[in-house]
């Protein structure tokens, strides 16, 4: 008992006497301690350093922006972390070889540990952030991702007189004719402004013909950081106009501009409302510029002959310029008059079939051949246009080149500027009958997404950010409505329709309707002859307040093959018969006592659809070959039963995605 108090006296005596005497003794003799303590506090700070990495790697994913001292932090930890390895890795040794250094060494290891113990702790002692990162504006995905610029003669020219315009001038005008470039270049403009900090933001939006004020609204206030706290067009627009006005220096992109239009509406400040707010815009016409008083207009002019055969030769895949051959290329070339749309399309159209010299001249040839083709609102554009979508027949069987180019026009029915789902695509053109060779519904598929692969390598069609989803360039969609304008194939599509048009007796020539946007206030007529509708595109404006359309709508309309709606309440109970009706498509639709007698339907696509009484009735559809459930919700409250889904998979040729997830 006495040794032991004995032994505690000594050891607080000695403590005490360490604390008091020089630090250099404590090197000496507390060497343990030390080791202990810089492990203990090393480990604590490698592990805290991987709970705020794998912090900010998913703040990262959520395209949060760092906070700057997290990643200070983070910089000063790695680099403790390293300069301190060496240090752990001579404690280690020691510990393997279980050997008594010497005490100059003992010394020396120990007053480094000492020394960086303190600065690690400092450094755990700074570590509990309350968020790594914050939600930042959207640069705007037109100014990311490449623009395919020509570095021509006329846009260089172009480009250097907008830059220096936006130093003296708040409204730019360019204009120039269809497939020009005006939308490249545009985006050149905003890469560059932003690439060089010449304004605090810059935010692009497409106005197109019947330009869509919410989506605009939405799309600018995402560069913002805006959230709207109020839900009419003009409440935002007010919100956004304050927002913008607190930004110093702004350049706001309005392509394809087609009239005078007041960008209050939108929300936009500009003038003496903000004099740091410049507006560039692009359009075919420059009588637009005029009306929207743009202080500078540029003309976007063609490419030269050299520049033409350049991006030509290199769309083509050519090599060398020099040969015969390339010569009769050149020729070919030069029937695109300078457009870079229609360089591009011909030359992805031609591009990896191998012609010969007779096939280069007879290409040729079928340029010469349309000359007769003329449209003074695609100027140059539409025989190459043409001889792209003609050149879709090559290497392929008559039937699969009408397919293919029925691929082409449905795309055409759809909004300007929209990505276009290609599910949705598909179940149309199931419904159209395309492919019809082809043994089930997953071989239609693949056939129709090769067929798409192909309109996008021709140049048809426009890749998009998302690989499920297709884009049309707005002049390819009016060269497809010059296709469909005449002839046994026509299609009418029209947008923000405020009320029922007067029917006149040429529209039963239509086999495609598309109406889009379509105010909830039309007053549906009972009954419509459509004799030869096969393709029926009905969208309400709203969501909310859904377009009413009574079943009678549909009753003389026997050839219809695909219904697609969106936004709309309708009733199938006294659905009349349609026995050509193959596919049915409701997006955010009120389907109200959906009934069996649709008695050839083979799709039923279903998106964030309310229905009344489904269950039983879909067995009852005997013919139906694909079924597509997406947020589905059954009004009643009864869920389609696990049951009846495994009856429905024993019979159907295809079940694709049944999603029961119910709609809030």
């Amino acid at each position: 008992m006495a040794e032991s108090l004995a032994s505690a006296a000594v050891e607080n005596v000695t403590n005490q006497a360490m604390e008091c005497a020089s630090p250099y003794l404590r090197y000496f003799f507390c060497y343990g301690q030390i080791v202990q303590d810089f492990t203990n506090q090393r480990n604590a700070l490698k592990l805290r350093k991987q709970r705020v990495d794998t912090r900010v790697d998913e703040a990262s994913r959520q395209i949060e922006v760092i906070y700057e001292d997290v990643e200070d932090w983070l910089k000063r930890a790695e680099k403790e972390l390293e300069q301190t390895q060496n240090l752990q890795d001579e404690i280690d040794r020691v510990k393997c070889f279980k050997w008594c250094p010497q005490w100059g060494w003992r010394y020396c290891l120990s007053k480094k540990l000492a020394e960086k113990t303190p600065i690690i702790s400092d450094l755990l002692q700074t570590s509990n952030f309350a968020q790594v990162g914050y939600r930042g504006s959207l640069q705007g995905i037109e100014f990311i991702t490449s623009t395919h610029f020509m570095d021509s003669k006329s846009s260089k020219s172009a480009l250097n007189q907008i830059v220096e315009a936006m130093k003296a001038v708040n409204m730019i005008g360019l204009y120039g004719m269809p497939g020009v470039g005006k939308t490249t270049l545009a985006q050149e403009v905003g890469k560059h402004a932003g690439e060089q900090k010449l304004f605090d933001k810059v935010v692009m939006f497409t106005m197109s013909q019947n330009p869509n004020i919410n989506n605009i609204q939405d799309k600018v206030a995402d560069v913002f950081g805006l959230k709207f706290q109020t839900s009419s067009r003009q409440g935002r627009a007010e919100e956004l106009f304050k927002s913008m006005q607190r930004v110093n220096k702004i350049l706001v992109i309005v392509d394809d501009l087609w009239e005078e239009f007041e960008l209050k509406i939108i929300g936009i400040p500009f003038g003496d409302d903000h004099k740091g707010c410049k507006i560039l815009l692009t359009t075919r016409r420059q009588q637009v510029c005029t009306k929207m008083n743009c202080q500078k207009e540029i003309q976007l002019g063609i490419l030269s002959e050299d520049e033409a055969w350049v991006l030509f030769r290199d769309q083509a895949g050519l090599e060398g310029n020099s040969s015969a051959l390339n010569n009769e290329a050149k020729k070919v070339a030069a029937q695109c008059k300078g457009l870079p749309l229609a360089i591009v399309v011909v030359a992805k159209a031609l591009k990896g079939e191998g012609l010969d010299l007779n096939g280069w001249k007879a290409v040729n040839q079928r340029f010469k051949d349309s000359r007769h083709l003329d449209n003074e609102d695609f100027g140059d554009v539409l025989q190459p246009l043409k001889l792209s979508y003609d050149y879709l027949k090559k290497g392929n069987n008559q039937m699969t080149v009408n397919d293919i180019q029925m691929c082409f026009l449905l795309c055409s029915l759809f909004l300007e500027d929209k990505e276009i789902d290609i599910e949705i695509l598909i179940v149309c053109g199931i419904g159209v009958g395309l492919f019809p060779n082809a043994n089930s519904i997953e071989d239609k598929r693949n056939e129709m997404v090769m067929a798409f692969k192909k309109l996008q390598k021709s140049g048809l069609l426009l890749e998009t950010d998302d690989a499920d989803s297709v884009k049309m360039h707005d002049v390819v969609r009016d060269f497809a409505h010059w296709l469909t304008s005449t002839g046994g194939n026509r299609f009418m599509v029209k947008d923000k329709l405020k009320e029922w048009p007067d029917m006149v007796e040429s529209f039963e020539c239509y086999t495609a309707i598309a109406l889009w946007n379509c105010s909830s206030n039309i007053k549906f007529p009972d009954k419509v002859k459509f004799s030869k509708l096969k393709t029926l595109i009905l969208q309400g404006e709203d969501w909310v307040d859904l377009l009413v359309v009574s079943s009678t709508f549909f009753e003389e309309m026997k050839a219809l093959q695909v219904l697609f709606l969106e936004n709309v309440s309708f009733s199938t109970e006294r659905f009349p018969s349609l026995p050509n009706l193959k596919t049915l498509c409701c997006v955010h639709c009120k389907l109200k006592n959906f009934s069996s007698s649709l008695t050839n339907l083979e799709v039923l696509a279903l998106f964030k659809t309310r229905i009344y009484g489904i269950s039983e009735e879909l067995v009852k559809l005997s013919t139906l070959k694909y079924l597509s459930l997406h947020n589905f919700y059954e009004e009643s409250g009864m869920i389609i039963q696990p049951s009846l889904i495994e009856r429905l998979t024993n019979r159907l040729t295809s079940l694709q995605g049944c999603t029961m997830s119910q709609i809030l």
